[in-house]
C-alpha cells in the first residue's frame, strides 16, 4: 500500500510540475503591446488591381469603395519582442440598395494577414503598422480624395448607416 501511495504522489508531483513548467513557458512567452494613435492599412479592388496605402487614426471611420473601416485599436510589440502590429477593425458595406452588412469585425495582424483576413468578392484590407505619427506616404492623390469626399456627402445624404448591432464604441 505504500507503494501505491509513492506512484500517486510522485504522478501528482510529476503532473503539477509539467503544469507549472506549462504555465511559466506560456507567461515568458507573452508580449507587452503598446498602444498606438494611428494605423497604416494597405488595400486592394480586385476587380482593378488597384493597391492603396493609407493612415487612419483611431477611432477614425475610412471609405474605401462601398466599405466603411473603422478602426477601434492599434497596438504594436515593444522594439526588443518579435516585430509585430495588430489593430482591431470593424469593417462594414454598405450595398446599392443602401443596407449595411459586416464584412468583418476582428483583429488583424500584420505580420501575418491571412491569420484573420476579411473575406469580401472584390476587396481586401490588411494592416501593415502601427505609428505614432502621421507620415507622407498616402497613396490616395487629390482626386481620390475629392471623390471619396463627394462619396461621403452622397452617402450621408442617403443616410446609410452602419450596423447598429455589436458596435464597440
Amino acid at each position: 500500500m505504500t507503494k501505491k501511495k509513492n506512484n500517486v504522489f510522485r504522478i501528482a508531483s510529476i503532473f503539477t510540475a509539467c503544469l507549472l513548467a506549462a504555465f511559466s513557458a506560456d507567461t515568458a512567452g507573452a508580449r507587452e503591446m503598446t498602444e498606438f494613435p494611428r494605423v497604416k492599412l494597405q488595400s486592394l479592388d480586385k476587380a482593378t488591381a488597384r493597391t492603396m496605402t493609407f493612415e487612419a487614426n483611431v477611432g477614425d471611420t475610412l471609405k474605401f469603395g462601398p466599405l466603411y473601416i473603422k478602426v477601434q485599436t492599434c497596438k504594436k510589440s515593444s522594439p526588443i519582442d518579435e516585430p509585430e502590429s495588430a489593430a482591431f477593425l470593424q469593417i462594414w458595406e454598405v450595398t446599392p440598395e443602401k443596407t449595411s452588412e459586416w464584412v468583418f469585425s476582428g483583429w488583424m495582424f500584420a505580420s501575418s494577414p491571412g491569420l484573420s483576413s476579411m473575406d469580401h468578392p472584390i476587396y481586401d484590407v490588411w494592416v501593415l503598422d502601427c505609428l505614432e505619427e502621421a507620415t507622407q506616404t498616402d497613396d490616395l492623390s487629390d482626386a481620390q480624395k475629392e471623390a471619396d469626399q463627394n462619396a461621403d456627402e452622397a452617402s450621408e445624404e442617403n443616410k446609410a448607416e452602419k450596423p447598429e448591432s455589436d458596435l464597440l464604441e
